[in-house]
């Protein structure tokens, strides 16, 4: 396995792989966590530190709010500069069969909703061995249409509570898209419900260009569909089941 590979986290983060030897499932979800917590700290770093202008303005400053308030302005000029994003490099496969139970060591249950006439996805992610959930608000600033390779744009991720969850869905209007992510490192295979059931992909994500150009298809990997923008989620989420159908037969397989 290229070291660069990263293990698909079911939530859709990704988490480091495992060293050889090691247990995957449980370096993987280790490094998920700190990569979360790193990630969740970044995107929450302009508001956290918003307290310090507040002091200024009530005028009562001190040398914490001074500290705070460079804090506050560094943070809004990174943000500006897009420095949370992080790119989103990966690729994508068409399998032909799930993979085997022996080798999942993670499942969840994911649901998306696109928001209408945004870049926005709010998604609700649910581990089916322990009922955890975790909640969350992403952008995604795609890469230009017909660009090939495993680099598919800019993402930011916003770490959400429950009740922000439930006041986002109520208020923001958008198609849903349901499916079981099961983690099989290096991947995580997703297996669709509803009009897409049958569709089973599997994605890898990746550091780098030169780890991503390396990587070995897995078994079972009926074609890549890494370039084939009618296989994002975006636009899953509004395929019909005939359509779907007409898809995979371009590549040779037929639905259930």
């Amino acid at each position: 396995m290229p070291t660069g590979v990263l293990l698909r986290a079911a939530d859709g983060e990704p988490a480091r792989a495992a060293a050889p030897g090691g247990d995957a499932g449980a370096t993987g979800d280790s490094a998920k966590g700190k990569h979360d917590m790193g990630e969740h700290q970044a995107n929450r770093t302009a508001s956290d530190t918003g307290c310090g202008a507040e002091a200024s303005d009530s005028g009562r400053g001190t040398a914490a709010d001074s500290g705070h308030r460079a804090a506050a302005v560094k943070a809004d000029k990174a943000v500006k500069a897009g420095k949370y994003a992080r790119v989103e490099r990966e690729r994508r496969f068409l399998l032909d069969r799930l993979p085997a139970p022996g080798a999942v060591t993670v499942a969840r249950r994911i649901t998306d909703r696109y928001v209408e006439g945004t870049r926005l996805r709010l998604r609700r992610v649910e581990r089916l061995d322990t009922g955890e959930c975790t909640y969350k608000l992403t952008q995604k600033v795609p890469v230009p249409p017909g660009e090939p390779g495993a680099v598919q744009g800019l993402i930011t991720n916003l770490y959400l509570s429950e009740q922000e969850y439930a006041r986002l869905r109520a208020a923001l209007p958008g198609p849903e898209l349901t499916k079981t992510r099961l983690s099989v490192p290096p991947l995580g295979v997703d297996v669709f419900e509803g009009p897409l059931l049958g569709l089973v992909l599997a994605e890898a994500e990746f550091e780098t260009a030169e780890d991503a150009e390396t990587f070995v298809p897995p078994p079972g990997c009926v074609a890549e569909l890494t370039d084939d923008r009618h296989f994002t989620g975006g636009r899953l989420v509004r395929t019909g089941r005939e359509e779907l159908r007409d898809g995979l037969a371009g590549y040779g397989v037929a639905l259930p």
